[in-house]
């Protein structure tokens, strides 16, 4: 506590942030932080790779599919095993397999393996690796949701926690693209996946820090494919958590432009490496600032209604952007659209950890992790269809409008997500 001018006790900094106090949760962020960093930072080369190679928007369309494939069909079983095993070792076994993948996508760069393989089998080895990777996350995001649940044990921090873990991932994803930028600046992409593999054996420090957590064992083992329909069962029947989940994944997959930033850099802005990785760094730009305001001004009132607003935001941002040919309009614009979107992280991640059942995390989080995949990798692969057929600017524009239309259509069908409150206990919980 600190006294203020009237001799009176005032909150400090980590009286605000009491989660903050965790070692373990400490060691977590960390985690958060290079995982994404790594994995932006791969991302961001990838799609700038596979359009230096093609040179045709419909390829990076098909970069987000090879890795959505995966991603949803395997996340509940997935989910389902993450239930049954302990979290921590399950993470570390993601880390390693990440570990593996960026060599072998850092030997795939290389001129020699280029020259070996030619110009097509680079291509698909590129796509058969993006798919790769998609398995992998549908394990660790489900393993890292429910190793939340055991690293912050108190669930009235689970808010706090939430938004600072939330700041780790932004920050991640506004270093990662912009490292990625300066580092093909530098010397193309092999130095850049160079550098994903460097962080990603880095990853291996905080996942060592956090100490093996327990299982939650159920009472009976039910038969796996029952155990698979539960996450799905528990998640459309919780009205709030169902409209924030498809108000996110709607929204993300008609209003996403990340996977086109390559063609506006190079056909629309006509700005270099270094702009480009600024560009793909500005959503997490902004989400970074709305989340650092929210670390200290915390959504306690209509969480709700501010979700909505929040998304409004997003798919105005979204439409200014489509139309820009300005880099600093441009530039703004997905700050916007970055700031607006940590809220709907905020509020759909707080959501998700309140209402879900310990014995359930895993379960419920694959359910999530295929609702932001449907949304993030078929948004990319949207994106490059729709640009392929109608044009870059029309396809994103177009895609703004339609999100607009999902907001209207959700507000007025959900109001559980309209009404929901931080402070009440939810059913589920009781």
């Amino acid at each position: 506590m600190e006294n203020d001018t009237t001799g009176n006790t005032k909150p400090g900094f980590f009286d605000k942030n009491p989660v903050l106090k965790n070692k373990e949760f400490l060691a977590y962020m960390g985690l958060r932080f290079g995982l994404f960093f790594a994995l932006n930072m791969q991302s961001t080369t990838i799609f700038y790779w596979v359009f230096q190679i093609t040179n045709n928007k419909l390829s990076l369309g098909m970069v987000g599919l090879a890795e959505v494939i995966p991603a949803i069909g395997c996340s509940l079983f997935a989910g389902h095993f993450v239930d049954l095993l302990e979290k921590r070792r399950l993470v570390l076994t993601c880390v390693i397999a990440y570990i593996a993948l960026g060599i072998s996508l850092f030997i795939l760069t290389t001129p020699f393996s280029y020259e070996t393989l030619g110009h097509n089998l680079t291509l698909y080895l590129i796509y058969g690796l993006v798919f790769v990777g998609g398995v992998i996350r549908s394990f660790i995001g489900p393993s890292l949701f429910a190793l939340f649940g055991l690293v912050v044990s108190d669930r009235k921090l689970y808010a706090n926690g939430t938004s600072w873990g939330s700041m780790a991932l932004q920050l991640g994803g506004v270093m990662g693209p912009l490292a990625a930028g300066v580092m093909i600046a530098i010397d193309g992409v092999v130095t850049g996946m160079l550098a994903v593999t460097i962080v990603q054996f880095l990853l291996l420090i905080p996942i060592l820090n956090i100490k093996t957590k327990p299982i939650v064992k159920k009472e009976q083992r039910e038969p796996i494919l029952q155990s698979l329909s539960q996450g799905l069962r528990f998640v459309f029947n919780t009205p709030a958590l169902l409209g924030a989940q498809l108000l996110d994944m709607f929204s993300v997959l008609f209003g996403g432009a990340i996977a086109l930033l390559p063609v506006y850099q190079k056909e629309i802005l006509h700005v270099d490496e270094v702009g480009f990785g600024l560009l793909r760094s500005a959503p997490g730009i902004g989400a970074l600032l709305t989340l650092g305001l929210l670390a200290f001004m915390p959504l306690k009132t209509h969480p709700g209604r501010k979700l909505f607003i929040a998304v409004t935001g997003f798919a105005l941002s979204i439409i200014i952007f489509g139309i820009s040919k300005n880099f600093y309009l441009s530039f703004f614009m997905l700050l916007l659209s970055g700031m607006f979107d940590a809220v709907s992280v905020v509020v759909r991640g707080t959501i998700l950890q309140l209402v879900t059942p310990d014995h359930m995390r895993g379960r419920v989080s694959s359910v999530n992790t295929i609702f932001i995949s449907s949304s993030n990798e078929l948004g990319d692969f949207e994106s490059g269809v729709m640009a392929h057929w109608l044009g870059t600017v029309r396809a994103v524009y177009t895609g703004g409008l339609l999100t607009l239309g999902v907001i209207a259509v959700t507000f007025f069908s959900a109001p559980q997500l309209r009404k929901f409150n931080f402070e009440e206990e939810p059913d589920s919980k009781k």
